[in-house]
């Protein structure tokens, strides 16, 4: 049963500083107020989370002063009527509300013979400023990235969608932890029971704390066993207003800088915001180039062993000869070599992210040249396979999301087992596999394959923005992500001229 808040100053700070015993962190402030210092107050807040009470400028500092020389049975009567309008200020009836409350960041006020606590907002607990995306580089667009707060951030995409038809509906997740999760949506454009299948995946499960997307992401996934994400991460706030507008949902969560998108299908993650801000000539051979490195990342090495190992008919006899002579005196066959310098080129991949700072770059590339030269060098590895490793490796970055390029990493040795050892046909076996995979998935209800496969009937042009973007003006629907009513989001006016009509 939850504990009401007594009249009696006294009881409210006994049962206080017994939840809060050996809570340091916390300010337990009591003071007399009013004409005489007559009536008994209490002020409970976290440290560095309030900003200082005394300051002029602060919510609660402006409440105490004005109740300083105040007459005692006009204070009462203030706190119940006109303190109420201060600012974000708002009554509390039981103290669990109370330690909500404050572990959210806020002052909580007690008055003697009042039967109720008064939330005052604060500062709130620090954290990042808004800054540039370290993730999601752009040549063109805006330089603004989300920040640990997720008011913050839903602040940032209505900055860019200045419409009540922006709906902002919040969570409190994680028994401990009280995460403010947030759901973004036009109510207007998102396909109908969307906003409901999500909200009871959120509500499906009781965790400890919910401490970044992340989670949210593993514990509300169908397809938990497939390599391929079903959430779109991101931190860029315009990124995110433009897929909103498309009919999709975005998640943020307190303490992370990152939002889920969905529904998120294969096309989706080869796209990034600066494609709709460039002519579509460039923008369509840049979306080639990562579906090229897709291929590439996956396909690449084991296909140089399919062939070297099986096929080798189908290379110019030069190109074999060159081949066989770089191979003289590598002890390893040519399966163990890709496998070798793939974990290597892994491991140099991930010390250079855990690095700091620019650090990191340059041991991913000091390191990838001293290793491969040095193996090169001792005869362990042949230059080939060096040279076969590093563009598979660059294939793999070209891949705008990080999240998308670690599944096709993955498979990368898969076939390269396959290559080795079943040639074109185990290579062909792999992709079958995959496609069969990809074919079944479905992000809330949208096939992962579209709008390449289970092409929607209803009238949408997904095509037009796939691996080639048509020009702006053809973009006028929406993707399949959209109420069916709403398709169209460009319209073309056409002018008229005004016949029997001399404008001067």
């Amino acid at each position: 049963m939850e504990q009401k808040i007594s009249c009696r100053i006294e009881e409210n700070e006994a049962y206080v500083r017994k939840r809060l015993e050996n809570c340091d962190d916390f300010i337990i402030r009591p003071m007399l107020l009013g004409e005489g210092r007559k009536i008994r107050c209490l002020v409970v807040y976290i440290e560095v989370a309030v900003s200082n009470m005394v300051l002029e400028d602060s919510v609660i500092g402006k409440l105490v002063n004005h109740m300083w020389e105040m007459p005692s049975h006009k204070i009462l009567e203030f706190v119940k009527d006109n303190g109420m309008g201060i600012s974000d200020v708002q009554p509390l009836d039981t103290m669990e509300e109370v330690f909500a409350s404050t572990l959210a960041g806020n002052a909580v006020f007690f008055l003697d013979g009042y039967a109720r606590a008064v939330k005052i907002s604060s500062k709130g607990y620090p954290n990042l400023s808004v800054s540039e995306s370290d993730r999601e580089k752009v040549l063109r667009g805006s330089k603004e990235g989300f920040t640990d707060s997720v008011k913050t951030n839903s602040a940032l995409v209505r900055k860019r969608i200045r419409d009540t038809r922006l709906k902002v509906k919040q969570k409190i997740l994680g028994e401990r932890s009280q995460t403010v999760v947030q759901v973004l949506y036009m109510e207007d454009l998102v396909r109908p029971g969307l906003v409901e299948a999500i909200e009871k995946r959120l509500d499906s499960f009781i965790i400890d704390g919910v401490l970044d997307t992340g989670i949210l992401e593993q514990m509300t996934e169908t397809s938990w066993l497939s390599p391929f994400p079903q959430f779109q991460t991101t931190e860029r706030p315009d990124k995110c207003a433009a897929e909103i507008l498309n009919g999709r949902i975005l998640i943020l969560t307190d303490h992370s800088p990152a939002g889920l998108l969905l529904p998120a299908v294969f096309n989706d993650f080869l796209q990034v915001s600066e494609d709709y801000y460039n002519r579509f000539a460039i923008v369509s051979l840049q979306r080639i180039l990562r579906y090229g490195a897709v291929l590439m990342t996956m396909l690449f090495s084991g296909a140089y062993l399919a062939v070297t190992n099986f096929h080798t008919q189908v290379l110019p006899t030069n190109l074999i000869l060159s081949f066989s002579e770089a191979r003289q005196g590598v002890p390893f066959p040519g399966i163990l070599e890709i496998l070798l310098m793939e974990l290597a080129f892994e491991m140099i991949r991930e010390a250079g992210v855990r690095m700091p700072g620019p650090l990191g770059g340059t041991i991913g590339i000091v390191g990838g040249l001293i290793i491969g030269q040095a193996a090169v060098t001792a005869n362990l590895v042949s230059p080939i396979v060096v040279v076969v490793v590093a563009v598979s490796a660059l294939s793999s970055l070209a891949i705008p999301a990080d999240e998308f390029s670690a599944p096709f990493r993955l498979l990368k040795f898969g076939f390269i087992m396959l290559g080795g050892t079943l040639g074109v046909f185990g290579m062909i076996l792999g992709l079958y596999l995959v496609l069969s995979h990809l074919a079944g998935q479905k992000s809330f209800g949208i096939p992962y394959l579209s709008p390449f496969a289970a092409q929607n009937k209803e009238g949408y042009c997904g095509e037009r923005d796939s691996f080639i973007r048509f020009p702006l003006p053809l973009l006028n629907k929406r993707p399949v992500y959209a109420r069916k009513e709403e398709q169209i989001k460009i319209w073309h006016k056409k002018r008229k001229k005004e016949e029997g009509h001399v404008h001067r």
